[in-house]
């Protein structure tokens, strides 16, 4: 199986209309057009009953304390763990791609709701999570919001748009879901899997 993207080229990195935030001189950064950058896959195995999109980061600080702050700098070598941005299941075997903005177009305050055609469905992201303790973002932020890295962190983010080949047609999840609950799902159930990685920074 194989995934591309007409939006950036695998390693390469994101162009900021698909990022939830871009670098801004005076404040540091704006919230970006926050739109989900076009995916498109091929060579799906025979038996493919269901697909499933998860984008992954894998490079998010596992301490949050001096993210974003003033006169301190997240060193490259700091401990880090996955943030998830998105989790759409669901998909049938016949559709191949995704358009670039079909999903998000905007940064929505408060979160997105879960609403889509029918069978696909979209779980919460870890934005959920992030934003819990700000009464201007909280919400629950279903399907794509894209790349915000810590300004002030000296790694590079991989972003990780990661494929999955099911033998079922729907996972057995209901209602509000996270990323990490479709991860537990599909386990058992994966018959191929491919992925594409873009990159991005708010370091100066």
């Amino acid at each position: 199986m194989k995934i591309w993207s007409d939006s950036f080229k695998d390693g390469a990195a994101i162009p900021g209309e698909f990022a939830f935030a871009v670098r801004d001189a005076a404040t540091r950064v704006r919230l970006s057009a926050n739109k989900n950058p076009h995916l498109a896959w091929s060579d799906v195995p025979s038996g493919t009953e269901s697909l499933v999109l998860l984008c992954i980061d894998g490079d998010a600080p596992t301490d949050g304390s001096n993210v974003n702050k003033e006169g301190a700098t997240l060193p490259a070598s700091m401990p880090r763990a996955d943030f998830f941005h998105w989790s759409l299941i669901d998909i049938p075997p016949s559709r191949s791609s995704i358009a670039a903005g079909e999903f998000s177009h905007e940064v929505t305050p408060k979160g997105k709701p879960a609403t889509l055609a029918a069978p696909l469905r979209h779980g919460i992201n870890d934005y959920t999570g992030w934003f819990a303790g700000d009464p201007d973002m909280a919400g629950d932020y279903y399907g794509y919001d894209g790349p915000c890295p810590p300004w002030n962190d000296e790694r590079t983010h991989n972003y990780v748009f990661r494929l999955y080949a099911l033998d079922i047609p729907r996972l057995g999840l209901e209602g509000r879901f996270t990323c990490q609950d479709v991860l537990q799902a599909i386990h058992g159930h994966i018959l191929d899997e491919a992925q594409v990685i873009g990159t991005y920074s708010l370091f100066e």
